[in-house]
């Protein structure tokens, strides 16, 4: 499992307790990253994560899933923070997530999946699943799309503003 922008790694410690062999967690903060190998060391007595491998990279998670060794995962997470503070950097963002999906895409073996989020509120979600869509179409692979979601009931959105969680699944 690939967990990009992975700060201190919880995708990564549920990965491993569900059974992922190996976890690699790409971050460009030191700091997240060890944040990350302390968590797995404060759960390392549940069922999973003492024989998963995990794998801490610091990176620029953009520069490393274009130019990183060509490894393939099964799983592949791109969670990065926020690509748009403001309206004004929204287009920018929205190629950004399309080119970040492009590159988790070109990571993912056969029958892989690929989990997309996004907390950019001024990207919608539509404009969001639309760019992640579109990379998958450019990748000329046969994919399936699982599951679109938005914010979870313990993190209730009660005005239009507050919807800025999206994630998309898709399988290749």
């Amino acid at each position: 499992m690939l967990n990009t922008f992975s700060f201190t790694g919880g995708f990564s410690v549920y990965a491993a307790r569900g059974g992922a062999r190996s976890v690699t967690d790409v971050d460009i903060s030191r700091h997240a990253l060890a944040g990350s190998k302390r968590n797995f060391a404060l759960n390392c007595h549940l069922s999973g994560i003492e024989a998963s491998r995990h794998e801490l990279i610091q990176a620029d998670a953009f520069e490393w899933i274009e130019h990183g060794p060509k490894r393939g995962f099964d799983f592949v997470i791109l969670d990065p923070p926020s690509l748009a503070k403001r309206e004004s950097e929204r287009s920018c963002a929205i190629q950004a997530y399309r080119k970040l999906a492009s590159g988790g895409i070109r990571r993912l073996k056969r029958r892989g999946i690929l989990a997309a989020a996004s907390c950019s509120a001024h990207v919608s979600a539509e404009e969001f699943f639309t760019a992640v869509r579109q990379a998958a179409k450019e990748s000329l692979r046969e994919f399936t799309e699982l599951q679109t979601t938005g914010h979870g009931t313990d993190h209730p959105a009660t005005f239009p503003e507050a919807h800025y969680l999206k994630c998309i699944y898709l399988k290749f």
